[in-house]
């Protein structure tokens, strides 16, 4: 008997030791969530604004319970929709209503799962129309393969954990979702991902309807017209049945065969457009760009004096000072306008869309990337640049109603590293001069109001309407300088963030014969051997020389280009 209770008393203490224990162990762990945060590894680092793409795979797992101090308060739940985007990555869209409500850019945010595993939240833009803040985060490994995939909570690095009485909702998945739209005078533009899956496939209008509202049965529903790629028009409603003025209307698209509704994160609003300005601009340039800063003044700067007048930038989602370069370039008198365009793998729907949004203010677009240069040999005799160098191409005198042309075709000569290890001090077209002997691919001017209803295009060109036709330049008469294989490390971030949605990730073994694939690069984004030489064919110093006449002057620090920092 007395064994039993000195056992007994043994296992006791025992078990008394071992709870304490865990509860210091408890204490610990959430007292110390923000100076674990500070430490040396960076694999458990959660850093406001500056939680970079590189550490996208070191996600931290912190338990982040109802005991964390708190110095915010009482917590509050903020709405929001989350998808889960290519390579684990998590958007946040904040709702409209609580976008207004967050209180300071430098406040730290995390996304909370389900799981209690957290990752660092990072601001990542604004989405327009209507205003919702936007953060990224890392889906944590260790919960990949638990499926399905829940959304996160938003909320404060130190604040406590909101109260939930409901389970989360499913993530939503970036391959099946309505992800913006577009309303003008005449109909609604949605974008859609993951309905015409294959390039050239695409399904009957009659196959959909447009639904408006949160209410899926009793919505207000409205025919679709025109089913093109990620492109779908739709009918307005009648202003009586909803009205997009007095309140924020989810829009949707309903695959009426499947009898299901797609998930979608866009809104009907009133027609938008890009602002006009004084007077309808004669010729714009559109490109999407991502982490363009150090390339866009000299590119804005050049196509400004042959006669671009105003530009149109479409954000995939930049994280450096491109906001700033942009309005530097504002002050300097350019026009240029931010439209923030986060969504992945989407140029040819971001292009179709700006073919609305700007048709009344431009009256012919230029679709060239920041890294193209459109040049004409007979420039050379020129002392100076001039705005009629482009625009005498599409003058109303030489472009007639008669002759119904409504786009040309500019071949492109793709230029390689040129012997540069890093981006060149003077700029792209200083730094290049190397390329291949035949021309690949072709970019486009366009006539805004030629292009088909469907706004099919294949990024270099578009659709027309029936009657008008296209007009390929000869390459002695103007060429796009493509300084499309630069540095290895300006081209690795370029083809890691490529947009075009031919090639969806350049290390995987997918449409490996596209043109969009580097010849030789294979499927690792490792550096190739001798690539400082490679696609060396052709030395041309053309634009090098006729920029460096043009732009180049001679200072105390030497000869340098007005676009150098």
């Amino acid at each position: 008997m007395a064994r039993k209770v000195r056992n007994g008393f043994l296992y006791f203490i025992g078990a008394v030791i071992v709870c304490t224990t865990f509860y210091h162990l408890f204490l610990y762990d959430g007292a110390t969530i923000s100076a674990r945060s500070s430490h040396v590894n960076p694999s458990s680092t959660i850093q406001s604004n500056s939680f970079s793409t590189s550490a996208a795979n070191n996600a931290i797992h912190e338990n982040i319970t109802a005991n964390t101090p708190s110095h915010f308060g009482p917590s509050r739940s903020i709405s929001t929709t989350s998808i889960l985007l290519p390579g684990w990555e998590v958007l946040v869209i904040v709702s409209p209503e609580d976008t207004s409500l967050l209180e300071s850019e430098s406040d730290e945010y995390v996304c909370l799962f389900d799981t209690n595993e957290a990752s660092p939240a990072k601001s990542a833009g604004v989405l327009p129309f209507p205003n919702r803040a936007t953060f990224k985060c890392v889906l944590p490994v260790r919960i990949r393969r638990r499926r399905p995939f829940k959304q996160p909570i938003l909320k404060k690095l130190l604040e406590n954990q909101p109260e939930t009485n409901y389970p989360p909702p499913l993530l939503l998945r970036w391959n099946f979702i309505v992800y913006d739209s577009l309303t003008n005078e005449n109909d609604v533009i949605l974008f859609v991902k993951g309905v015409n899956n294959r390039q050239g496939t695409n399904r009957d209008p009659k196959e959909f309807r447009c639904v408006f509202g949160d209410d899926v049965i009793n919505g207000v529903k409205t025919a679709v017209t025109a089913s093109m790629q990620e492109v779908f028009r739709c009918q307005r409603p009648e202003p009586t049945a909803v009205s997009a003025v007095d309140q924020q209307v989810n829009v949707s698209i309903e695959i009426i065969p499947e009898n299901r509704v797609v998930p979608s994160v866009a809104y009907y609003t009133p027609p938008r457009s890009l602002e006009k300005g004084p007077q309808k601009s004669l010729l714009c340039a559109c490109t999407m760009v991502y982490n363009v800063a150090k390339f866009l003044k000299e590119w804005v700067l050049y196509h400004s004096k042959i006669g671009v007048e105003k530009f149109l930038l479409y954000d995939n989602g930049s994280d450096d000072n491109l906001a700033k370069v942009v309005e530097e370039l504002v002050k300097e008198g350019f026009d240029v306008k931010t439209y923030f365009w986060f969504w992945p793998k989407t140029q040819e729907a971001g292009f179709s869309h700006s073919s609305v949004y700007a048709k009344n203010a431009c009256t012919w677009m230029m679709f060239i990337d920041v890294d193209e240069f459109v040049y004409s040999p007979s420039w050379h005799d020129s002392p100076r640049p001039s705005k009629s160098m482009l625009q005498s191409l599409i003058s109303p005198e030489k472009v007639s109603t008669k002759l119904k042309l409504g786009q040309f075709s500019i071949n492109c000569h793709e230029f390689g590293p040129s012997n540069q290890r890093i981006h060149p001090l003077m700029g792209v077209t200083q730094g290049y001069n190397c390329r291949r002997k035949y021309e690949n691919r072709h970019k486009s001017v366009t006539l805004l109001s030629a292009i088909d209803d469907s706004l099919v295009n294949a990024i270099h060109h578009f659709g027309l309407r029936p009657g008008y036709k296209t007009r390929k330049l000869r390459t002695k008469d103007m060429v796009v300088n493509h300084y499309k294989y630069q540095a290895w490390p300006e081209f690795k971030t370029k083809f890691r963030r490529r947009v075009s949605a031919y090639v969806l990730d350049w290390t995987k073994k997918v449409n490996p014969k596209s043109k969009d694939r580097t010849p030789g690069l294979g499927f690792s984004p490792t550096e190739p051997n001798g690539w400082p030489k490679k696609f060396c064919e052709v030395h041309d110093d053309e634009l090098k020389e006729l920029t460096r006449k043009w732009f180049g002057n001679k200072s105390r620090l030497g000869f340098q280009m007005p676009w150098q920092r």
